[in-house]
């Protein structure tokens, strides 16, 4: 469950709010404090949350107890004025307090600081920069500072209001779906505690987001799909263009139409498919490329004008291209190990709420992860002055190893990533083979050290196969 929930939460009965705000995971948007926490120390806090995409910090849980707040205003207050005494700049933090039911069953309340990311880098009073990362407060190193420092001046961009518009510019539908996935009672509060509308005008995020045309605003902001025939663009009369196709309309929208066009038109190969029947099988793991394309709308830099998103389709590999290069903490050489960092703290935080892929660092990681499952090489990304491009070729990674494997090791490596475990007469389902065939291609991949079978003993009925630990 997403911290986007705390919206739901807010809106329940005064005895069920704090219990429900305990139920829910700490996560890149969501902590939760003591009271006793030290105004200073609650600072670092604020400070990692502005540094990345903002959050929500609940003070008055601890520990699994709902403490409460009432009876100590001196030091409420000095919370509530933490983010301008021990934060430099000041953090944005709104502060309200919300009426509970404590541990002892008493009225009482909880303090509530809803966080906006910042737009330059946060230090507190002695000048130690802190970034959160998931369910963490990292300090950052200087190096780290420096990039950070250099990232935020990008990120303004999306934070910006757009001349000329207002809240008709937004698409109600799309505003009221999203506020119903949060369980959000109210749609227009929403839109303005994710920075999407200020002052009653959309930001560029918003509109990129929930406009009704965003691309009358941001020309750039589309995704192209192309499917050339062969392994080459070819030029001239030599390329062969089978599809050609620009996705407008907002990010959401974009992602999906890219979905299924990259789908459709995907390099595959014939093979035995699980009903027992000859079919196309993907080259390239699906979860890999479709990674890689969420990667692109939500990180790419909206604020480079004449250029765009591009899913370039071959025989043999998907390349994805988008405008803008790496944010500086991340290493192209090792792009799995990237702090995490969001140019655009506010796009990928609605579309992570709306469960579009994962976030830069971890939606890398699940990309290699992917392909080295598939037996295929690593995933390539190469950068130019400004542009950023990840190639996933369906090449196998060890081609005298791809000789040796038995038929249909792709499908069953793909069956154990999702299931974790499968019995010997599963693994037969799966490849619409009997038992004895499967028997054989099982310890091939065995002897291949690609899966494992767990079990007592040879007749033991609940031994089962999966992959190695990694």
């Amino acid at each position: 469950m997403l911290s986007g929930s705390v919206e739901a939460a807010l809106a329940l009965p005064t005895y069920e709010v704090a219990e429900r705000l305990l139920a829910l995971p700490e996560d890149q948007w969501l902590d939760r404090k003591s009271i006793r926490v030290a105004p200073r120390t609650l600072a670092d806090w604020l400070i990692g949350f502005a540094n990345a995409e903002g959050g929500t910090l609940v003070i008055g849980l601890h520990d699994g107890r709902v403490e409460g707040i009432d009876g100590r205003p001196d030091h409420v207050n000095a919370l509530r004025q933490a983010s301008i005494d021990f934060c430099v700049p000041p953090a944005r933090a709104r502060a309200r307090e919300i009426a509970c039911v404590n541990a002892a069953g008493r009225s009482d309340h909880l303090l509530l600081l809803s966080i906006d990311p910042g737009e330059v880098v946060h230090t507190n009073v002695r000048d130690q920069v802190f970034l959160r990362v998931g369910d963490e407060n990292r300090r950052l190193t200087f190096v780290q500072r420096q990039e950070l420092t250099f990232d935020r001046g990008q990120s303004s961009y999306e934070a910006r209001t757009v001349p000329q518009t207002s809240a008709s510019s937004f698409d109600e539908v799309s505003v009221r779906g999203y506020a119903e996935v949060l369980g959000a009672p109210d749609a227009s509060r929403l839109l303005r505690n994710r920075g999407l509308v200020i002052d009653g005008r959309p930001t560029f995020a918003g509109l990129l987001l929930f406009g009704v045309h965003p691309q009358q605003h941001v020309p750039e902001a589309f995704v192209r799909v192309l499917r050339y025939r062969g392994r080459e663009r070819g030029s001239g009369r030599r390329q062969e263009l089978r599809l050609d196709v620009r996705l407008e309309g907002p990010i959401p929208e974009q992602i999906e139409q890219a979905k299924r066009h990259v789908r459709e038109h995907q390099p595959v190969r014939r093979a035995l498919l699980p009903e027992g029947r000859f079919g196309h099988v993907a080259l390239v793991p699906e979860d890999a490329w479709l990674e890689g394309l969420v990667n692109a709308v939500v990180h790419r830099s909206y604020s480079l004008a004449g250029d765009h998103i591009r899913a370039e389709i071959f025989d043999d590999r998907i390349e994805i291209s988008s405008p803008g290069r790496f944010p500086g903490l991340v290493d192209p050489a090792r792009p799995w190990e990237a702090t995490r960092f969001a140019r655009n703290p506010r796009i990928a935080r609605v579309c992570a709420e709306l469960d579009f892929g994962q976030e830069l660092g971890e939606g890398i990681r699940r990309i290699f992860d992917e392909m080295r499952l598939a037996g295929l090489v690593e995933p390539v990304y190469r950068q130019g002055s400004a542009l950023t491009v990840l190639t996933l070729s369906a090449e196998p990674a060890d081609r005298a190893l791809e000789a040796r494997l038995p038929e249909g090791a792709r499908e069953v490596l793909g069956a154990l990533r999702d299931a974790e475990r499968l019995s010997t007469s599963e693994v037969a389902g799966v490849l619409g083979v009997g038992r004895p065939t499967a028997i054989r291609r099982l310890r091939a991949l065995q002897q291949a050290e690609m899966v494992r079978w767990v079990g007592k003993s040879p007749k033991d009925p609940r031994a089962y196969w999966s992959l190695p630990p990694t």
